[in-house]
């Protein structure tokens, strides 16, 4: 992916690179963007919408005359990307998934734009991440639980996960957390997960997004339990659930089982500056 000159129209599948683009201040370049792109507030409301992350529109898409778009692997569907790339159109396809891929796209924004002021605050963004990494590193560790789904199997809750193939995993290391989830691989179908059975061979299909029970949860005997508001919005029913069902884990004990923003969770891009920011507290 080059450029002679930096491009004027980006469309951007991914929402928080939507947002990493006004961050780094490359907005003007931005025509299109998905419904859900909703950081910056009060900036990205007047572009042009293209659908949803897994429904986009390819012929608004290309209506736009778009000179690069930006979509993510795990976000967007093949087909589209397929479909735009048949089409001439240059699609940068990007899947970070620990902290350090997330700020290397950055870093290869800044590239695009050759953008003095984009490079000073990426450099910032990583020595922010050097003196998080240090000060966990002096710190006592903490077993987390971190479901970003809910659903039920013969009326009793289940919660997807995520293992350390993950952003999500990755950034709850920077803070000094230990995923109690990280080895777990997701099993298929539904009923192998929840028993942790071998199932069905996955056959290309994403393994790191397992389905937990109760009983799998208690005996991961978590320290510390986050519950964001997306992509699944947890709430204070569903935190005295939680409670309810895990008494006797150290979380409980210690009334350490806190509501958050998920986007600090699942946002790569410059959002991990506001990570950064917010996620320390939960962790001392």
């Amino acid at each position: 992916m080059e450029f002679l000159t930096p491009p004027t129209r980006i469309v951007s599948l991914v929402p928080s690179m939507t947002e990493s683009l006004f961050d780094l201040g490359f907005g003007e370049a931005v025509v299109g963007a998905t419904d859900y792109c909703v950081h910056p507030a009060g900036k990205v409301s007047a572009l042009k919408k293209v659908g949803g992350t897994k429904n986009a529109r390819v012929e608004d898409i290309l209506a736009l005359k778009p000179e690069l778009v930006i979509a993510s692997q795990e976000e967007n569907t093949p087909a589209t990307v397929h479909a735009l790339e048949a089409a001439g159109i240059q699609v940068w396809l990007t899947f970070p998934k620990t902290v350090e891929e997330t700020l290397a796209d950055l870093r290869r924004l800044a590239d695009i734009f050759q953008s003095d002021r984009a490079y000073l605050g990426i450099d910032m963004l990583e020595k922010t991440v050097e003196f998080a990494r240090a000060v966990a590193a002096d710190s006592e560790r903490l077993g987390v639980f971190c479901p970003i789904w809910r659903g039920e199997q013969d009326k009793q809750p289940w919660y997807m996960t995520c293992n350390a193939e993950t952003y999500t995993s990755d950034l709850l290391t920077l803070f000094g957390g230990d995923n109690v989830f990280a080895s777990r691989q997701r099993r298929y179908p539904l009923e192998a997960d929840l028993k942790n059975e071998a199932g069905e061979a996955p056959e290309g299909r994403d393994t790191r997004y397992p389905r937990v029970g109760i009983e799998e949860i208690r005996a991961a005997q978590p320290e510390l339990i986050l519950l964001p508001n997306e992509p699944f919005a947890f709430d204070q029913s569903h935190l005295e659930e939680i409670k309810s069902l895990l008494t006797e884990t150290p979380a409980v004990k210690n009334d350490r089982i806190r509501l958050l923003d998920g986007s600090l969770l699942t946002w790569p891009g410059t959002r991990l500056g506001k990570a950064l920011e917010q996620l320390p507290e939960f962790f001392s």
